[in-house]
C-alpha cells in the first residue's frame, strides 16, 4: 500500500507527519493480510480486509473512526466485528459500512441527519444499525459532506441527510432527512452504480445514462449551466459515451467510458480537471492529453483527479497539490494529468478500490495479494449491485409469502429490467429511443417459472401488486428510455392474457400507456417495432380480444361510468399499435352490438376494420348518398309539377346515353352536362338503339368497352410495362387533359356503383390517391428491371442525372435536376439520384395527367371514408383481389335450363375445372367475368351462372361476360368438355360482346 499527501491527523496510516508527504510512500501495516478496499474522509480513512473486517485512522472529532484509539496506525472498528463487511465509505466526517446481509451501519458526525439514525447528534462514535433500510439488501452506499446515498439489491435508491442544494434529488423545497428516503423519480432505471460529491450526487445506469443532481455552483452536473437541480437530471451529452464509471470530488465530476476514455466537468479552478486551464467546465469534456491511451480507473479527490492506465502502469494525477496529494514529488499544481513518482508502481502493482475521496488532500493506493491483474472499473459486475432472479430466489419469496403477504420484491423486481438486460456483450449499452436493449427471452423464463402450479400464491400476490402498486404509478415521463422497458416486461406478462384480469390489469396497462407524453410513447413505439414480431401479435391479439370481450359479455362487468374510458383505451391502443406497422393483419370487425349498447364510434377507428368493412361501409356510403340525391330531385320534382315547370324536372339517376361506335367521345359529352351532385346518382346506361334494360350487366359492359378504348396504346394516355403487364400515366400523349378526367370520373363510378374493374395500374396510383409517398418498392412493380438499374446496375459508374425515354420512337433525355447531364451519379449522389429518378417518374412527368385523373376520381369517392382504406385496399377495391377459393365458387354458382349441381354435364365441368393449374382458372375467370381478380368481399360475392344450350358438342362454350353468365353445351365426355373449354378460354383475347 501507498500512500502521500497530508498526514497532519494520522490519515495515511503511517503516523502523525508535520509536513506533506509529496511523493508515494510505503505503509506495511496490512501486508498479507487482505486488503480489499480504502476509502478517504475528510481527514480519515477506512480500510476494509477480505474477512470482513473494518480498520481505521485520522482525525476523530465526531466519532468518525468508529473507536477511541488515538494511535496514528490504523485500529479495528471493534463495533463491526460481528459483522462480515463488504463495503465502505466516508463522508467529511461520517462514516458507513454494507454488510454481506446488506444491512447498513454508521457513525460519525450527524448533526445533518447524514447517519439515517433519526438523530441530529454531534458524533456517534460506535456504528449503529440505520434501522429504516433493515427491510432491503443494501449493495451501495456512498457518502457526500453531509449526504448519503444507497442503492439496493432490488433496485431501489434511498438518500438522506442534508438537502441544502438539492443533494438529496427528493424535489424543490424538501428540507434534510433524518431518515433514509426512497428516490423514486429514477424507479424503473437499472443502476449500475452510485456515487457522491461534496454537495450533489449521480446515479449510472446499466446503459451508460448519467443522472446528477444538487449543487451546480460550478457546473459539477454536466447540465450546460450552474442552476441547481432538486430532482434527477439526466446528463445527455454522456448518453452514446458508453460510461462505465463516475467518480465526484467536492465540486467537479469525472465519467470513465467503456473505451477508456476520462470526461470532466465542473470546477476547475485548481486544475482538477485536466484541460490545462483553470477553467470551469458546464459540460463533460474530454481530457485530450489521455488520448491514445485507455483509462481503466479513475478517482476524485477533494480538488484533484487521478486516473490510472494499465498499458503503461502509469497513475496520472492533476489538480491540487498543496499537500503533496498528486504524489507527483514535485510542489504546485497541475493543470494537466502528470504522471505519479513511477519507482513505486511496478511489476504487477496495480490501484484498487476507492484510492481517494472528495474531502482528501491525500491519497492511498493499495496491491491485494488476491488479485493477479488491475482491476478495470469499466467491466460492470452486476452482482455488485443488484440480485440475480434464479430458482433459489423464487423460491425464498414463495417460502416468505407464507409467513407474510409482501410481494413488493417481485414488484420491484419486475421494475428493475436490469435483471433481463444483455449483459454478454455490449447490447444494453445501445439502449436507446429505437433499442430496448432487453432480453425478453429471460422475461419469459421468468414468467414461465411463476406460472408453475408450486408458485400460484406468489404469481397472485404479484398480480395484485401490479394492479395496485405498479401500473397505477406508471409516470408520464420517465426519467429515461431505460425505465420504458416496463412495458415490454409486462407485455409478457401471462395473467394480462386471461380475461378475469382486463379490468384489473390490461386496460389499465393500456390507459398508462396511453397516458406517455409525446417523447417516451414514440420510443415505444419505436421499441414495438423492434422487438420480435410475435411479441407484437400477441399485445394486438390481446386488446382485440379485449374488444370482443367489452361488445359481448364484459360491459355487465364493468361499472357503467367507466365501459366507456375502458373501450375508448382499448381502441385507441389498438389505434396506436396500428399506427406501429402495418405489417401485422388486423382484425376482420364482426359487429357483435346492437346501436343502442355501442356509444363508441367504431368508423374512428378505421384499423379494426379490414378491407372488407371498409367496402361495405364506403358502398353503404354511395348508397345513402344516391337515396338522398335521389330523394333529393323527387322533392325537387314534386315542387316543379306544383309550380307547373315540369320542364325542369330532374331525373333521378345519372343517365348516359352513349353510342357504341363513339363511346368515348358520347362519354365525355354526356359527362359534361352533369353536375358534382348529379354524380352522386344511380348509373343508368342506355346503349343508342338497343332496349336492354340496365340491371347491372349494362353497367358492366359500359365500363369494361370504354375503359378498354381508353386504355387503347393509339391515343397514348398510358405507357405499358410489358415486364409487369402494369400502366402509368405517357408524359407523352395527344389528347386533352379532360379525358384523364374522364378516366377518373369512370373509375370513381365503378366503385361508386360496386363493379369490379380490370385496371392494369400499379399501386402507387392509389398511394398518390391517399397521399401516401412513393418508395423504390413501387417502381419495382413497375419496372423491376429499370429499377434494379438505377439502384445496382453497373452502368451507374458512367450515368448522368438524365432520365432516357421513348415517345412514338423518338428518344429524349430529360435532366432530372438543373445542369443533369454534366454531372455523374458515384455511390455518394446515388441515393439522391434514386430519389430523384422516382420522383420524375411518379409525380413531374405527369403532374398534369394525374392532377386530371385525380380530380375526376375523388369527385366520385372523394371524402372521409375513402381516407379510411390504405392504398392496398383501395386498390383491392378497385380491381379485386387474388385471395381464390374456388370450391367457394362452386358452391355458390347458380344453373340455369336443364343445368343443375348434380348433372353429368356440370359434374364433368367441375372436375375438368379443378384439374386445371391455376393460371388457367384464372384465365378462365378473365373469360367469363371480364377480370381475372375477384371482388374484395371474396369469393362469396362471385356468382356465376352455368346456363344450358341446344349447340352440338362441336360448339365452344360462349361466355356472357357482362352477366357472368357462361353459356355451355352438353358436352358428353370429359374429354371432349376439357378440350372445348380449354379452347375458349385460350382463344378469348378481352372483353367481346357476344
Amino acid at each position: 500500500m501507498l500512500c502521500w499527501g497530508n498526514a497532519k491527523d494520522g490519515q495515511l496510516g503511517i503516523g502523525m507527519e508535520r509536513n506533506p508527504v509529496f511523493e508515494p510512500r510505503s505503509c506495511h501495516m496490512f501486508n498479507g493480510r487482505g486488503l480489499k478496499e480504502v476509502v478517504c474522509g475528510g481527514q480519515h480513512t477506512l480500510f476494509l480486509l477480505h474477512d470482513g473486517s473494518v480498520y481505521s485512522c485520522g482525525l476523530n472529532s465526531c466519532g468518525q473512526l468508529g473507536h477511541d484509539k488515538v494511535e496514528a496506525s490504523p485500529e479495528l472498528v471493534a463495533g463491526l466485528d460481528t459483522q462480515r463487511i463488504t463495503t465502505i465509505s466516508s463522508g467529511r466526517a461520517h462514516s458507513m459500512a454494507v454488510s454481506a446481509r446488506g444491512q447498513v451501519f454508521a457513525w460519525g458526525s450527524g448533526e445533518d441527519g447524514q447517519l439515517g439514525l433519526g438523530t441530529t447528534e454531534t458524533a456517534v462514535r460506535i456504528p449503529r444499525l440505520v434501522k429504516r433500510l433493515c427491510d432491503h439488501s443494501i449493495s451501495q452506499v456512498m457518502c457526500g459532506n453531509q449526504h448519503c446515498i444507497a442503492l439496493s439489491r432490488d433496485g431501489q435508491l434511498f438518500t438522506w441527510g442534508q438537502n441544502s442544494s438539492g443533494q438529496l434529488g427528493l424535489g424543490k423545497g424538501e428540507p434534510s432527512k433524518l431518515f433514509p428516503q426512497p428516490l423514486k423519480s429514477l424507479a424503473g432505471i437499472p443502476l449500475a452504480q452510485i456515487t457522491a460529491g461534496g454537495d450533489h450526487s449521480f446515479a449510472l445506469s446499466l446503459s451508460g445514462a448519467v443522472f446528477g443532481w444538487g449543487k451546480n455552483r460550478a457546473g459539477q452536473l454536466g447540465l450546460n449551466d450552474k442552476q441547481d437541480r432538486a430532482v434527477p437530471c439526466h446528463i445527455k451529452v454522456l448518453r452514446s459515451q458508453k460510461v462505465v464509471y463516475i467518480s465526484c470530488g467536492d465540486e467537479h465530476t469525472a465519467a470513465l467510458t467503456k473505451n477508456g476514455g476520462l470526461f470532466t466537468f465542473g470546477d476547475g479552478s485548481w486544475g482538477q480537471l485536466g484541460h490545462g486551464s483553470t477553467n470551469n467546465e458546464l459540460l463533460p469534456r474530454r481530457v485530450m492529453e489521455l488520448m491514445g491511451t485507455e483509462v481503466s480507473q479513475i478517482s476524485c479527490g477533494r480538488h484533484h483527479t487521478l486516473a490510472f492506465v494499465p498499458s503503461s502502469g502509469l497513475v496520472y494525477a492533476f489538480g491540487c497539490n498543496s499537500h503533496g496529494q498528486l504524489g507527483t514529488g514535485i510542489m504546485g499544481d497541475a493543470r494537466s494529468p502528470y504522471p505519479i513518482k513511477a519507482s513505486f508502481l511496478t511489476g504487477n502493482f496495480h490501484t484498487r478500490g476507492k484510492k481517494c475521496s472528495f474531502f482528501a488532500n491525500y491519497a492511498i493506493w493499495f496491491s491485494p495479494q488476491s488479485l493477479a491483474f488491475p482491476e478495470d472499473f469499466r467491466e460492470i459486475n452486476v452482482s455488485k449491485s443488484l440480485s440475480t432472479i434464479n430458482f433459489e430466489r423464487l423460491n425464498s419469496w414463495r417460502l416468505k409469502l407464507m409467513y407474510n403477504k409482501d410481494s413488493s420484491h417481485l414488484n420491484d423486481t419486475v421494475c428493475d429490467s436490469s435483471y433481463f438486460c444483455f449483459h454478454s456483450d455490449d447490447i444494453h449499452f445501445k439502449t436507446n429511443p429505437k433499442i430496448p436493449g432487453i432480453d425478453l427471452n429471460s422475461v419469459r423464463m421468468l414468467f414461465e417459472t411463476l406460472s408453475k402450479p408450486g408458485f400460484s400464491g406468489l404469481l397472485e400476490q404479484a398480480t395484485k401488486s401490479f394492479e395496485s402498486l405498479l401500473i397505477p404509478q406508471l409516470p408520464r415521463s420517465p426519467p429515461d428510455v431505460e425505465a420504458m422497458r416496463i412495458y415490454l416486461i409486462l407485455s409478457e406478462y401471462p395473467a394480462l392474457q386471461d380475461s378475469k384480469n382486463y379490468i384489473r390489469l390490461t386496460i389499465p396497462l393500456a390507459m398508462a400507456i396511453l397516458r406517455l407524453d409525446a417523447n417516451p410513447s414514440k420510443v415505444l413505439d419505436n421499441w414495438w417495432c423492434f422487438v420480435d414480431s410475435n411479441v407484437f401479435t400477441r399485445m394486438v391479439d390481446m386488446y382485440k380480444s379485449i374488444v370482443v370481450f367489452l361488445l359481448t359479455g364484459g360491459k355487465t362487468l364493468v361499472v357503467p361510468m367507466f365501459y366507456e374510458n375502458y373501450f375508448l383505451s382499448t381502441l385507441r391502443l389498438l389505434e396506436k399499435l396500428h399506427k406501429v406497422s402495418t405489417m401485422f393483419h388486423l382484425l376482420l370487425w364482426r359487429n357483435s352490438a346492437s346501436s343502442d349498447f355501442l356509444s363508441v364510434n367504431l368508423c374512428a377507428y378505421p384499423f379494426i376494420l379490414n378491407a372488407q368493412a371498409k367496402t361495405t361501409m364506403l358502398q353503404t356510403d354511395a348508397e345513402l348518398q344516391m337515396q338522398m340525391a335521389v330523394s333529393g330531385a323527387n322533392l325537387h320534382n314534386v315542387f316543379m309539377l306544383l309550380t307547373l315547370e315540369p320542364q325542369l324536372a330532374r331525373n333521378p339517376y345519372l343517365v348516359l346515353h352513349v353510342r357504341r361506335s363513339h363511346l368515348v367521345s358520347d362519354t365525355l359529352r354526356e359527362i359534361a352536362v352533369y353536375s358534382d351532385v348529379d354524380l352522386k346518382k344511380p348509373l343508368k346506361v342506355i346503349f343508342d338503339g338497343e332496349e336492354a334494360v340496365d340491371a347491372g350487366g349494362v353497367t358492366k359492359e359500359f365500363f369494361l368497352l370504354l375503359l378498354k378504348e381508353l386504355m387503347d396504346p393509339v391515343y397514348g394516355m398510358f405507357t405499358s410495362y410489358k415486364e409487369s403487364n402494369l400502366l402509368w400515366f405517357s408524359d407523352k400523349c395527344f389528347v386533352e387533359q379532360n379525358w384523364f378526367h374522364l378516366i377518373g370520373i369512370i373509375c370513381g363510378l365503378a366503385i361508386y356503383n360496386s363493379t369490379v374493374v380490370d385496371l392494369h395500374f400499379p399501386l402507387v396510383l392509389y398511394k398518390k390517391l391517399l397521399d401516401v409517398p412513393h418508395t423504390l418498392d413501387d417502381f419495382k412493380e413497375l419496372s423491376p428491371t429499370e429499377a434494379s438499374v438505377i439502384t445496382f446496375g453497373s452502368f451507374i459508374t458512367c450515368h448522368h442525372w438524365t432520365i432516357t425515354r421513348e415517345n412514338y420512337g423518338l428518344t429524349e433525355v430529360k435532366e432530372l435536376i438543373p445542369g443533369g447531364e454534366s454531372i455523374a451519379v458515384d455511390k455518394n449522389n446515388r441515393k439522391d439520384f434514386v430519389e430523384a429518378y422516382l420522383r420524375y417518374m411518379f409525380t413531374d412527368s405527369v403532374s398534369e395527367q394525374y392532377s386530371a385523373f385525380s380530380s375526376g376520381f375523388l369527385k366520385v369517392c372523394g371524402g372521409e371514408i375513402l381516407l379510411l382504406f390504405q392504398p392496398s385496399e383501395l386498390m383491392a377495391m378497385v380491381v379485386g383481389n387474388s385471395n381464390y377459393n374456388w370450391e367457394e365458387m362452386e358452391k355458390n354458382a347458380v344453373y340455369k335450363g336443364e343445368y343443375t349441381a348434380s348433372h353429368p354435364t356440370v359434374r364433368l365441368f367441375w372436375e375438368v375445372f379443378h384439374e386445371f393449374p391455376l393460371e388457367k382458372k384464372k384465365q378462365f375467370l378473365l373469360f367469363l367475368t371480364g377480370s381475372d381478380r375477384i371482388p374484395i368481399h371474396g369469393m362469396e360475392s362471385l356468382r356465376i351462372i352455368i346456363q344450358s344450350t341446344t349447340a352440338e358438342q362441336h360448339y365452344l362454350p360462349v361466355a356472357h361476360t357482362c352477366y357472368n353468365l357462361l353459356d355451355m353445351p352438353r358436352y358428353q365426355t370429359k374429354e371432349i368438355l376439357q378440350r372445348r373449354l380449354t379452347q375458349a378460354v385460350e382463344q378469348y383475347e378481352g372483353f367481346s360482346l357476344v
